[in-house]
């Protein structure tokens, strides 16, 4: 029979047959779908902004062709493509105010877009892949990282000066696949080495620029902040490692919960919490999209949608909804109480 093409190798071997999970009876939905991709998507992100005293919520996408988009969070409709890059693009965000977005690229490149007109402000050059970038909570300053091993922080007011640098380990190469701000000053780097490191890049001493770390059993695939809804001034880190989710208060740094997943995150995945911490969501290596209670670690709902694995999902910031991209190159959205 035929091997669905994301699942050869060179060596492939056919194993035995896994038992196929039990599409969920609650809540049995179908989702938008959002065509326009044609290659597997690498991350996925929402912003909500004031416009007119009203509220309205982005979508935006990167993937691996090249082509990162934008689109509206309620619908799903298209609204632009950020189009230059020459490599698979692994992170695309908005800055708070959705004025800017910043993409990272496999062809060694952080450009910086007007999220309005879609034309190029800047491009950030790298020395090897980059897989994430982040905006600061002031819009003032872009974290990225990637292969090199290498945190950089650009003030994009100051394009043309260097970045601040921050190197996660001087006897070993060790990836960034994501990085977070945690504040104006405070950057969290996630390893392939399974430690997330917490580096205050406002201090000159080289030796107390790492404040913290944080430890996983494997190499973070995905990392999220959220406040809570129920209490803004508490946040929580949502890491998807190995074959768990593990939850941090970063409050205190400690662990909260961790659970082990029906999936694994080696090759792709990621979860993301619902902003009432009450429940969150898990897709990695298969087509299922899962959804799990936070206290207990209990499956709730499992959906079938996607034709390919699961490589990224966030909750949409009221919680009434979430997407999740795929390696067929499609987004899907997901009412989370059909």
């Amino acid at each position: 029979f035929d091997v669905p093409w994301w699942m050869l190798s060179e060596s492939t071997t056919m194993a035995p047959a896994t038992p196929e999970p039990i599409a969920s009876t609650k809540g049995r939905q179908i989702p938008i779908v959002c065509p326009g991709h044609t290659r597997p998507l690498a991350e996925l992100q929402f912003r909500s902004v004031h416009e007119n005293d009203e509220k309205r919520t982005f979508l935006v996408s990167a993937c691996h062709d090249k082509m990162p988009m934008l689109r509206d969070a309620a619908t799903g409709d298209w609204i632009g493509t950020f189009a230059g890059h020459k490599g698979a693009v692994w992170s695309c965000r908005l800055d708070p105010a959705a004025l800017l977005a910043g993409t990272a690229s496999g062809d060694f490149s952080v450009k910086v877009w007007d999220a309005i007109t879609g034309s190029s402000l800047y491009s950030f050059p790298h020395k090897h892949v980059v897989k994430t970038l982040d905006w600061s909570h002031d819009s003032k300053r872009l974290a990225t990282g990637g292969h090199e091993g290498i945190l950089r922080v650009y003030d994009v007011s100051k394009p043309k000066e260097k970045p601040l640098e921050f190197v996660q380990s001087t006897s070993k190469t060790i990836s960034i696949p994501k990085c977070n701000w945690l504040d104006n000053r405070t950057v969290l780097a996630a390893g392939s080495d399974g430690t997330i490191r917490f580096w205050n890049v406002d201090e000159p001493d080289p030796s107390r620029q790492l404040t913290r770390t944080l430890r996983v059993g494997d190499g973070v695939r995905d990392m999220e902040l959220l406040a809570l809804s129920s209490d803004p001034t508490r946040t929580i880190l949502t890491v998807a490692a190995g074959d768990r989710v593990t939850f941090f208060d970063m409050t205190t740094g400690e662990e909260m919960r961790s659970y082990k997943m029906p999936i694994h995150f080696r090759e792709e995945g990621g979860a993301s919490l619902h902003p009432s911490g009450k429940k969150f969501i898990a897709g990695g290596s298969d087509l299922w999209v899962r959804v799990f209670d936070f206290e207990t670690g209990e499956e709730l709902e499992c959906h079938k949608g996607h034709h390919g694995p699961v490589r990224c999902l966030r909750y949409h910031p009221d919680g009434k909804s979430y997407a999740t991209g795929s390696e067929d190159g499609t987004i899907r959205l997901w009412k989370t109480d059909p």
